[in-house]
């Protein structure tokens, strides 16, 4: 067995300065545990120490070698430092130490005694040792032992490796909504491990669930894990094993990168015990925002197929209705037996919405303990519920009950007998309607779910914290009813309290809009601004918060069946926005030829299906490798499109869905004119800013 085959470079540390004996032993330990040696640091941390009461383990010549068998040793390791001061280590020789190697052994076997003997062997010549004390970093350390070792042991280099079987590396790719981002990520990397020689295996976490799945022999058996994610996904089974998780753009953009950091050894450790530092599943650690995008994203991914599905389905019922003839009153949409099928089920999809939001945002927070109190909080968010009106039935409830204890309390006080008349109960009933119905109810909606979401989860996470201190014993229960119940009173509390106050800031936010939406010229520029949105980062942060900004306001607009609403015009906006980019790339490459590689003609027919069908990442490829030129000509040509959308008056009444619903789009013909319109400049001025390439 080869020493650099159980010497990593996250297992090593230049340059330390230990105190004394004690402290050195710590940093080997430590990288020991980093590096995942260990299930139990502190137990082989104990065997250390009993074998170097023993005797010491320094060598001389500057040298220690501490080691022990331990059943905390998962697999056979090495950890190593330089210490340029040296180290009072009780050296034979009464000199410092300044390069010690630590060797863990699991209890079978005698394979620290076969690594000792290797090192002694090679640690003898004085150039050797004098090369690693000047090492700069751990791979040329790892590189100086490699030379050392083929040196002196040639027979093993010329016999041939045995082949490893299994992926060297494995990766998971996910995005929010689980389709374009999911599967170029995965196609990306693939082709990288090709290219550079790597057997590789990508599990993506789709729309329709997580396809070619990781199996647990492969993940023991690789050399690190590639997370290239915008939402959260099963890490646990990743207990022990060199995890990098980064952005699922960075797997479309940067897939040798990062092939090569978990090849060359970059990636620390990944510890699935909260309790552990979460940080080193990471090459980088997650700014703040990050975390906020990808918990956002979660609620948002698990929401669309409600929106769309639901919006779609309410747009049929109005569809159906404008056919039957049926006035566009308060009754539109349920005019006709068929028309009011559609609308219901749409409705009722509709429902779950800002539950589904919030819950998926709280689940991604506090694991499935958050799931509860995001859906009530959701629910309570849609309802406007507060502590003075939770609900008129429940608040008529209560006033009448204080009305059966008052005349109770009455009658105890005076001795009399206790009766409460028919007409009491119906007096008492119509001034509890009375004064429910005076106090308005205003759902916070989409930002109260919002909220709900990230607070509720937060709390319900640090709660979770404190009843760490509980009994062991009372561990079965907490998931099915410590949590729950703690849950749904901190949501219930939080969700009353700040109901009024969102409801204020959602209700100013809807006006606002709408009196851009009055007032001449306004509306035009809103418009172009999402539109161009959509096509900056064509599915990225930009992209989500135009077209979920869009589909809140539809929401709102199709429950509220005003056929003048501006979120309409919005809504077409941000679809011809998002649309426009892929037929860009598809034109371009279609009469433009001569600026684009045979492979990236091959490939552009496809985007006039993709753009048609409102799937803006199709131009992604294109843009990643010539963004220069890409980007602006689709920003430009999506903001010229929503703009004409918005003075052409068309309108939209379905979140999604390109040609497919264009029986939903208030006049068609101009909208199909915007579209051909913004997809023809940005062609054209792609067509100024690339240049023609060379086969």
């Amino acid at each position: 067995m080869r020493i650099t085959d159980l010497l990593k470079k996250q297992a090593i540390t230049l340059g330390a300065s230990p105190k004394d004996k004690a402290e050195a032993i710590d940093i080997l330990v430590k990288l020991h545990e980093k590096s995942g040696n260990l299930s139990d640091a502190k137990a082989y941390k104990e065997g250390i120490l009993a074998r170097e009461d023993m005797g010491t383990t320094a060598i001389g010549m500057e040298v220690a070698i501490p080691h022990a068998k331990s059943e905390a040793v998962k697999a056979p390791a090495l950890s190593a430092i330089t210490v340029p001061d040296g180290v009072d280590y009780d050296s034979p020789d009464g000199a410092p130490c300044k390069l010690i190697f630590m060797i863990a052994a699991t209890l079978d076997g005698d394979v620290h005694l076969e690594v000792l003997a290797r090192l002694m062997q090679m640690l003898m010549h004085e150039d050797f040792t004098a090369k690693l004390k000047a090492a700069k970093t751990p791979a040329e350390f790892l590189r100086i032992i490699d030379e050392q070792e083929t040196k002196q042991f040639p027979e093993e280099a010329a016999a041939p490796a045995p082949a490893k079987e299994g992926f060297r590396v494995l990766a998971v790719t996910a995005c929010p909504t689980g389709i374009a981002h999911t599967y170029m990520a995965a196609e990306a990397l693939a082709k990288a491990g090709d290219k550079m020689g790597i057997t590789i295996k990508v599990e993506t976490n789709g729309s329709g669930g997580a396809k070619n799945v990781l199996t647990a022999e492969e993940i023991a058996n690789c050399d690190g894990i590639i997370i290239a994610a915008d939402k959260n996904v099963e890490t646990a089974r990743f207990d022990g094993k060199p995890v990098l998780s980064t952005k699922v753009a960075d797997g479309i953009h940067k897939p040798e990168e990062l092939i090569n950091k978990i090849v060359n050894g970059e990636v620390g450790i990944f510890h699935s015990d909260k309790k552990a530092a979460a940080a080193e599943a990471s090459a980088d650690d997650e700014s703040i925002g990050r975390k906020l995008y990808k918990h956002l994203m979660n609620g948002v991914s698990h929401m669309l197929p409600f929106v769309v599905a639901g919006g779609i389905f309410i747009a049929i019922a109005f569809l159906i209705d404008s056919f039957a003839g049926v006035p566009q009153d308060g009754n539109f949409g349920s005019g006709t037996p068929v028309s009011a099928w559609f609308k219901t089920i749409g409705g009722v999809a509709f429902g779950f919405m800002l539950p589904i939001l919030a819950g998926f945002i709280a689940m991604s927070i506090a694991d499935r303990p958050g799931l509860l109190v995001g859906i009530v909080g959701g629910s309570l968010a849609a309802t406007g519920a507060t502590f003075i009106n939770p609900g008129a039935t429940g608040f008529n409830d209560l006033f009448m009950g204080s009305k059966y204890i008052g005349a109770l309390g009455e009658a105890v006080a005076n001795n009399t007998a206790f009766t409460l008349t028919p007409t009491d109960a119906t007096s008492a009933y119509e001034s509890a309607q009375s004064s429910a119905n005076s106090i308005a109810v205003v759902p916070s909606g989409f930002l109260g779910a919002l909220l709900a979401g990230f607070l509720a989860g937060w709390l319900l996470k640090m709660f979770a914290k404190l009843c760490d201190h509980l009994p062991h014993a009372l561990e079965g229960i907490k998931p099915i009813l410590i949590y729950p119940l703690a849950g749904l009173g901190i949501v219930g509390a939080m969700m009353c309290a700040v109901n009024p106050f969102m409801g204020i800031i959602n209700n100013g936010l809807k006006n606002g809009i709408n009196w851009m939406a009055e007032q001449p010229g306004l509306l035009i520029p809103v418009c172009a601004l999402l539109a161009g949105m959509m096509a900056i980062d064509m599915g990225g942060p930009f992209n989500k918060a135009a077209y979920v900004t869009a589909t809140a306001l539809l929401t709102e607009a199709l429950k509220s069946n005003n056929p003048d609403d501006p979120a309409f015009k919005i809504m077409a906006a941000v679809m011809i926005g998002g649309m426009v980019p892929p037929i860009i790339i598809a034109l371009n490459t279609t009469i433009f030829k001569k600026r684009w590689t045979e492979e990236e003609r091959k490939s552009g027919p496809v985007n006039y299906i993709m753009g048609l069908s409102f799937v803006t990442e199709g131009a992604i490829p294109y843009a990643a490798g010539h963004p220069l030129q890409v980007i602006p000509s689709c920003l430009v040509g999506s903001a010229c499109a929503g703009a004409l959308s918005a003075l052409f008056g068309c309108t939209l009444k379905a979140p999604h869905g390109g040609i497919f619903v264009l029986p939903t789009i208030g006049n068609p013909w101009m909208y199909f004119l915007a579209l051909v319109i913004g997809a023809v400049i940005g062609t054209l001025l792609l067509t100024v800013l690339k240049k023609p390439v060379e086969e």
